[in-house]
């Protein structure tokens, strides 16, 4: 890179040395990509897809970043000689970057970096090293429950399985359509996953009702919450370029109404977001470009949140100051 030039930022944003509000994690990881590959990459070409999404989102009164300072973290070393250590450094990189409380949103790589994070995140303030409160709200093709696969626990097709055993409290999973045997078995023995299939979501006869679940048991989440989104969760037509595609999957708008609804009903519970499995295509920028508006939308929601709570705590501090002076 030239002397001189800065390094891409989130949003192309011009971005100030004030404590972050909000981190932009770039995590090119992929080790275990058993079909597509080229996740590693996804990191670096959402942020550059971001410089051409626009600014404004109907929940702000003001373009992003809307008085609050965002950062985009330098990409994670991708050091580490085995899949243990890398995680391991994953795991380092997040913990280095939540130490002034800002909210996390790491890009990815491939999913199975999922644990990596949790394990970061288990020192949130909110959890003090304990994951049982964590609801893990997933946005998949996959439900990522095997117990390995080609030998390898650790393989994106596990990720949601190794959260499990970290200590969740609770799985949400929403547009799954690629399950094994095991793992139906799994989602039918283990009462913390509640799993919402494609199929029943998208029917054309009932697929309404079931939609209008998914929303309701959102906004009945008590405690923090984690937001996974594997893009592949999304119909291929939305990211014709990603890990393991698979036909007959959520809308773009779904997805939005899922995070906006997180936003909305978890508001300070809402301790991150993740979006991962993105493969970028020289010839086609779809993929990366509707991880960026994602992105986007992640963080508008989460600002909407953080500014109507900050306009809650000004307005009792006016009142209070009123009120002392009245009284005296």
């Amino acid at each position: 890179m030239n002397e001189g030039v800065r390094p891409p930022t989130f949003l192309g944003l011009t971005e100030s040395d004030r404590e972050p509000d909000v981190v932009i994690l770039q995590i090119p990881y992929e080790l275990t990509s058993s079909y597509g590959q080229g996740s590693e990459h996804g990191p670096a070409a959402t942020v550059a897809a971001s410089a051409q999404v626009e600014l404004y989102d109907p929940l702000l009164p003001e373009d992003l970043p809307c008085g609050y300072t965002l950062k985009t973290v330098v990409p994670w070393d991708g050091e580490g000689d085995t899949l243990k250590q890398q995680l391991a450094g994953i795991t380092k990189y997040v913990e280095s970057n939540l130490e002034d409380g800002a909210f996390p949103l790491a890009l990815g790589g491939e999913h199975g970096m999922l644990p990596a994070l949790l394990s970061a995140v288990a020192k949130h303030p909110e959890l003090k090293g304990d994951l049982a409160a964590l609801t893990l709200v997933q946005i998949d093709a996959h439900a990522d429950l095997r117990s390995e696969l080609d030998g390898d626990a650790d393989s994106h097709a596990c990720a949601a399985r190794r959260a499990l055993d970290l200590g969740i409290g609770r799985l949400l999973q929403m547009g799954i359509r690629a399950i094994c045997r095991e793992e139906a078995e799994y989602i039918a023995a283990d009462a913390r996953v509640t799993t919402w299939m494609a199929r029943d979501v998208m029917s054309i006869c009932d697929g309404e009702e079931a939609w209008k679940n998914w929303l309701d048991t959102l906004r009945q989440i008590d405690g923090p919450v984690w937001l996974t989104i594997d893009v592949d969760g999304l119909d291929p037509a939305y990211v014709p370029t990603t890990g393991t595609p698979v036909p007959g999957g959520l809308a773009f708008w779904q997805v939005v109404e899922t995070i906006e609804t997180i936003g909305e009903s978890c508001g300070h519970n809402w301790l991150g977001a993740d979006i991962n499995e993105i493969v970028p295509d020289e010839n086609n920028q779809v993929s990366e470009f509707t991880a960026a508006m994602l992105a986007t939308k992640v963080v508008a929601t989460h600002l909407a949140s953080r500014l109507a709570v900050d306009v809650e705590v000004a307005e009792a501090k006016t009142t209070g100051v009123a009120s002392g002076t009245e009284d005296r």
